[in-house]
């Protein structure tokens, strides 16, 4: 390879770790074993992977360098809104990691559940007086519901105003 690992820009040519590997690198140093060997019906052996010999710091650095090129919204902008990519603000990750929320189990009894609903209830109620809408729902639980109930929100719009499709 004559060019550097982890070009700029889209230009990933970090080599195959095969493309690395040296004979008589090791990566890892196990125990003297303290088991008596057993002998191995040779049936049940074989010639092993073609794994390539390479260093533990080989090996660190080729997969922190592929991580590194992982999309996160930290680093860049993702347009689509899917629940996996869209902005968190920090805040939010920390509050809904609390121990009140992270840990109510779902079928927890209605009572023992009153905060949540009212945060859940206010929710609702603030998104409804910011967009204008008569209701709005918390129940999508994923992307793709959400863009689903989005799709299905537009329609209805462009119905309640008799626009049936793109040729009204």
């Amino acid at each position: 390879m004559s060019e550097f690992a982890g070009t700029t820009g889209l230009i990933m040519n970090e080599p195959l770790l095969w493309e690395q590997g040296r004979k008589g690198r090791c990566g890892i140093s196990i125990p003297e074993a303290d088991v008596a060997s057993a002998p191995l019906d040779p049936e049940l052996a074989g010639e092993g992977p073609d794994f390539p010999d390479l260093s533990e710091v080989d090996v660190v650095r080729h997969f922190t360098r592929l991580s590194q090129w992982n999309f996160g919204v930290d680093t860049g902008m993702y347009p689509l809104g899917s629940c996996t990519m869209k902005y968190n603000p920090k805040i939010n990750e920390r509050i809904a990691a609390l121990p009140g929320f992270a840990g109510a189990h779902p079928m927890l009894p209605p009572e023992l559940a009153q905060g949540t609903l009212r945060l859940m209830f206010e929710l609702e109620q603030y998104l409804s007086e910011i967009t204008g809408m008569d209701a709005t729902t918390l129940q999508p639980a994923a992307g793709a519901h959400g863009e689903l109930t989005a799709m299905l929100l537009f329609y209805a719009w462009h119905r309640s105003r008799g626009k049936d499709g793109p040729e009204s």
